[in-house]
């Protein structure tokens, strides 16, 4: 299969790419990364641990990794006014995992800006505009965490 486009030429600012290094233990920095998300107009409707399951099913003996689906309605609903598929994306996560005890990395990309990318959102100024708020929403994040 050939994809059509060359993922190597993608900037991480092209799908707002985020990443923090938070020096707690895993537990705490999940509650961490809830609370800040939670502050800045996100709430947490999803949330799981891939760890916690796989390491149930099929034995992985993977690290402590954990996923916060954050949503901020005004945002879901003004997207979903422009395009229905948009949904297909939802919630925005904020995955944080385990890089060493006592050392997590909380990582974010933009489902907004990945949406345009590949051709499910308009390309008009009311997509902008929500690429530019939801940036916002995710700035205040990362500056508060």
């Amino acid at each position: 299969m050939s994809l059509p486009i060359d993922p190597s030429r993608i900037d991480p600012e092209d799908i707002g790419e985020e990443t923090q290094t938070l020096e707690m233990e895993h537990e705490e920095a999940v509650e961490h990364v809830r609370a800040v998300a939670e502050k800045a107009g996100f709430g947490v409707p999803v949330e799981f641990s891939p760890s916690e399951l796989l390491n149930e099913k099929v034995d992985a003996d993977r690290d402590p990794y954990y996923v916060l689906g954050a949503c901020n309605p005004a945002m879901a609903d003004r997207a979903l006014d422009e395009t229905l598929k948009q949904g297909a994306l939802f919630p925005c996560n904020f995955v944080i995992w385990e890089e060493e005890p006592g050392t997590q990395v909380v990582y974010h990309l933009s489902i907004m800006r990945i949406a345009r990318l590949i051709g499910i959102a308009p390309d008009n100024e009311e997509w902008e505009s929500i690429v530019e708020d939801t940036g916002e929403l995710v700035s205040a994040f990362f500056e508060e965490l």
